[in-house]
């Protein structure tokens, strides 16, 4: 079946992007991609059982690490699924409403994402630099209002980006660079002027991923100025490992998301290859590494998960 173009395209829809030359690989590129969303899923939704399921990892940390499974989640759901639908069954044309909807999901999911590295910074700081408060501050119904105002800020910072976009005219090619969509990416194809768009989309990105990184080194900075002053190197290196799981999560997310920002902004002669590439991995990354990255460096849930794999072999070996 031939792969619409943009003039059968009705006025309120858009193409996902495809990559030139490479349309009759699309089934089998689906493949790695449909695997790696099926480690995600399985990855996260471990991690929202073992937590749950285990008395020891009732703490602020590890609900804070719930949150993450939950938005990646929410994340990779929203987007994977219709990037499948296309490679699998040509399905590359999305309606204008759902384009927009899509939009706000992936922003304010990632808007929600970095709120929470930055409350699990906050965490570690006070778990090195006042250690014997840390209960006393960080409690569970703290962690639980922190996750309420995380939502209510990605929600009131991103709302406004499908809004700015419903009243714009759009040309008459409407092909994303994107296999899912972007409020840069829609709107770069707007007939009409878009400085709203463009000041208030790169005023929410600083007040919101902008500040928390800000704050995340701020945090960082203090830390391992406590960590230096122990006595003792075995003391420090101790102290400042339980702060490596964070880090690693931290880079997991800012990495591929300035990765995609500078695609954006200076990446208009690069292959499209390049541009869906970044895309998914700016999607997938996170997703797949943090439970990856908790799983290996907390002792809990390695136990927990060898206890699963162990019960699972008993019972198929009955």
């Amino acid at each position: 079946m031939p792969s619409p173009n943009s003039s059968d395209l009705s006025p309120s829809s858009f193409l996902l992007a495809s990559i030139p030359g490479l349309e009759a690989a699309h089934f089998w590129m689906a493949i790695p991609l449909c695997s790696v969303y099926i480690v995600a899923v399985a990855g996260n939704c471990a991690v929202l059982f073992i937590v749950k399921t285990e008395p020891s990892l009732h703490a602020p940390m590890y609900f804070f690490l719930c949150m993450l499974a939950a938005i990646d989640l929410a994340l990779s759901t929203s987007t994977v699924p219709r990037v499948l639908s296309f490679y699998w069954f040509n399905a590359r044309e999305i309606t204008f409403g759902a384009c927009l909807l899509q939009m706000f999901l992936i922003h304010t999911l990632s808007a929600i994402e970095s709120t929470v590295l930055l409350a699990m910074a906050v965490d570690r700081y006070v778990a090195i630099c006042h250690p014997l408060r840390h209960a006393a501050i960080l409690t569970n119904a703290l962690t639980v209002k922190i996750g309420l105002a995380a939502t209510a800020r990605g929600v009131v910072f991103f709302l406004p980006l499908p809004l700015l976009l419903l009243p714009l005219p759009f040309c008459s090619s409407r092909v994303l660079s994107h296999s899912f969509c972007l409020h840069q990416d829609v709107m770069n194809l707007a007939c009409a002027n878009t400085t709203p768009s463009v000041v208030y989309g790169l005023t929410a990105i600083l007040l919101v991923m902008g500040l928390d990184v800000l704050l995340i080194c701020i945090s960082y900075v203090l830390i391992l100025r406590a960590v230096l002053q122990l006595a003792s190197w075995k003391e420090r290196l101790k102290a400042f490992s339980t702060c490596v799981a964070h880090i690693c999560v931290v880079l997991a997310f800012y990495v591929p998301l300035i990765g995609l920002s500078v695609v954006h902004r200076f990446g208009r002669g690069l292959a499209p290859l390049v541009r869906v590439a970044m895309g998914n991995v700016y999607i997938l990354v996170p997703a797949v590494l943090n439970p990856i990255i908790y799983g290996v460096r907390t002792k809990q849930i390695q136990r927990r998960i060898l206890n699963l794999i162990h019960i699972y072999k008993i019972r198929t070996a009955q």
